[in-house]
């Protein structure tokens, strides 16, 4: 997959880039997705996905590596944002087997985590369906992806 890196910008008032993630939105806690928040996206942007991957999770497959959290797509492209705890447009199925969000929730004395919240800004409409992994939806949006950043969170577990 190619990578479409840009000027779009995103956010959370849950938490700054590179900041603690809080307990409400790990599995320690409330477990519910993080408000999210995204400006300067381009003109062509159609629709929006959003993943939430842990690249730091000990775990290797082949041509596969860490930890997927959230699988969210399907987005208008008209939003600029997403609500705590969403339960709008299309779920994908996280690396915990099951439609929606998982927070953080790294093995006990294994230090910080770090949490990718990518946004993918995308040239179509694509109506995708219900279930998509990270993988398959990547390979589904990698040709009308035209735009992308990240915002990365910590977490840990002593």
């Amino acid at each position: 997959m190619g990578f479409a890196l840009s000027t779009m910008q995103l956010t959370s008032p849950a938490f700054a880039a590179g900041g603690h993630i809080p307990a409400k939105h790990t599995g320690e806690g409330q477990d519910v997705s993080p408000a999210l928040a995204w400006r300067d996206a381009p003109a062509n942007a159609k629709s929006f996905a959003v993943i939430c991957h842990d690249p730091d999770a000990p775990l290797v497959t082949p041509g596969r590596y860490g930890y997927v959290h959230w699988v969210l797509y399907n987005i208008p492209g008209s939003a600029t944002g997403l609500a705590e705890a969403t339960g709008e447009h299309t779920q994908g199925v996280s690396d915990f087997g099951k439609l929606g969000y998982g927070g953080p929730m790294p093995p006990e004395g294994h230090g910080a985590h770090h949490y990718f919240f990518w946004l993918l800004a995308l040239d179509a409409e694509l109506d995708l369906p219900q279930g998509l992994g990270m993988w398959e939806l990547l390979e589904r949006v990698e040709p009308h992806t035209v735009a992308m950043n990240r915002l990365v969170g910590t977490y840990r577990r002593d």
